[in-house]
């Protein structure tokens, strides 16, 4: 029997995560420790070491896909560079808007939008945002990250009930920027 390590439980780090944004929508700063840590690990390693090992997202996938996945095969486009770097091009557009619109409240161009804007398109109100005493471009940032770690995590969870449990690996932006930064790596040393 293989002995559990402290890394097979970071599935409880993800989830953990969305309930503590639930109620306080700071928490979602957190995020920031899912998007550096995978780029870090790929530009010192010049692995994938963080998406196969560390990734709670892709493990929560795995654990939910034991029981609700349709476990088929992806659909061979996405595993295409064109759908790859196309939906990582889209989604750091996404992340750029969201940067930009973070701004516009620092500038105090815009007011703080206490919503979510799911799957790029839908607005939702957050009504359990906990934002007094903060600088409003801090929690307009907190919105921005969550909606992005939201949007990301319904299309896992969709792509992991009809296809395959950690589907959504395959087109997964971070696990193509650390797999675009391993070849750039590599690259490097030959």
């Amino acid at each position: 029997m293989k002995t559990k390590k402290w890394y097979d439980y970071l599935w409880v780090v993800e989830i953990t995560y969305f309930v503590l944004g639930f109620f306080n929508i700071l928490f979602a700063w957190i995020g920031m420790i899912f998007f550096v840590t995978p780029l870090a690990i790929s530009a010192i390693k010049g692995d994938k070491l963080y998406c196969n090992r560390y990734c709670g997202r892709g493990q929560l996938f795995a654990k939910l896909g034991s029981k609700f996945s349709r476990n088929r095969p992806m659909p061979p486009f996405f595993r295409t560079p064109y759908f790859r770097y196309g939906f990582l091009a889209f989604f750091m557009a996404m992340f750029f808007n969201m940067i930009f619109a973070t701004y516009l409240v620092f500038a105090g161009v815009s007011s703080l939008s206490e919503t979510l804007t799911l799957l790029w398109t839908f607005k939702v109100p957050w009504a359990f945002a906990n934002t007094s005493g903060v600088t409003t471009w801090i929690a307009q940032y907190a919105f921005g990250f969550y909606s992005v770690m939201m949007t990301s995590t319904i299309l896992g969870i969709v792509t992991m009930v009809l296809f395959k449990p950690r589907g959504f690996c395959v087109y997964c932006p971070m696990g193509t920027m650390t797999q675009g930064i391993c070849k750039l790596k590599h690259k490097g040393e030959s």
